[in-house]
């Protein structure tokens, strides 16, 4: 039977095309969501200000306009506190649950003992989400109804793209907090590429995206301190013609990190990221008249 929580999001996702596609490309957002149910607000120990901390705030309106350049955009809206899409399907704590977790959980990954699993037990912050143990039924409904239905419907994005123009490229969007990347010590950073250190799509996507940026006046670095999680991993396949990148943009550049509100900076630059991936597509696709992607 179908939880009644998850017509709660009404929808969990959604896919936004343009009339026909005509670029090879998919944005993708998967932490943007901002639908907080009123029984994971009761179940948490943390205000709504301190959930939204993990929130890709405002990512899908940035990029809302890769429409116009002929490529589909799929945000959930379920927030990443609640489910996090980037993690592999059963990556959990068992000490989170009331109940036996299947034998298959991923229990002992870095990323659990971190507490940053498929279902959260901190925010980005550090603080503990839940009051009390959640029942493990619970967090199986959640990858069932919400984290499946989601990446079945990414990978046929993907896949669709892949057999109209004979490869495909996932553009995985992100933010980070400004402290994320001021801890690094001598690196500013506006952008962060992810390409998992050259191993998810092909060295020209990522020079393209880099000087298209750069030329615009953002400072942009490469996989650290994020080079990509299980979307960027698992979708970018660059000998077989699809290549995923991720890319994270510092929220000091759009809003304020304390209140959550918009910059008036926002709308230069989602123009900005609009221009900057126009000038990709046009550029990508002359390379592929000279030679395939699937080949760098």
């Amino acid at each position: 039977m179908r939880p009644a929580i998850v017509d709660e999001f009404d929808p969990p996702f959604t896919v936004t095309e343009p009339a026909m596609q005509t670029v090879p490309f998919v944005f993708n957002v998967p932490h943007a969501g901002a639908i907080y149910p009123a029984s994971f607000l009761t179940a948490s120990r943390l205000d709504a200000i301190a959930l939204r901390r993990s929130e890709d705030a405002f990512v899908d309106e940035l990029f809302t306009s890769v429409m116009e350049l002929g490529a589909p955009l799929m945000t959930a809206h379920f927030p990443r506190a609640f489910l996090d899409l980037n993690r592999e399907p059963y990556e959990l704590d068992s000490r989170m649950f009331d109940g036996r977790l299947p034998s298959f959980a991923n229990t002992r990954s870095m990323r659990v003992a971190g507490g940053l699993g498929t279902i959260p037990r901190i925010v980005a912050d550090g603080q503990e989400i839940y009051r009390t143990r959640i029942p493990v039924d619970e967090a199986l409904h959640r990858i069932e109804w919400l984290y499946k239905p989601y990446h079945r419907t990414l990978r046929h994005l993907v896949r669709r793209t892949s057999q109209l123009f004979g490869h495909a490229i996932l553009i995985d969007c992100h933010s980070m907090p400004s402290s994320s990347v001021s801890r690094e010590e001598g690196v500013k950073a506006d952008i962060v590429l992810g390409d998992r250190y050259g191993t998810s799509c092909a060295t020209l996507l990522i020079d393209l995206v880099e000087a298209a940026l750069r030329g615009r006046g953002y400072a942009v670095v490469r996989n650290k301190p994020y080079a990509g999680g299980f979307i960027t991993e698992h979708y970018g396949e660059p000998a077989l013609g699809r290549h995923a990148l991720q890319i994270e943009i510092n929220r000091a550049l759009y809003m304020d990190e304390r209140s959550m509100g918009k910059k008036t900076a926002f709308p230069v630059l989602a123009d900005d990221l609009t221009q900057a991936f126009a000038q990709v597509i046009a550029d990508i696709e002359g390379e592929l008249t000279t030679r395939p992607i699937a080949a760098e």
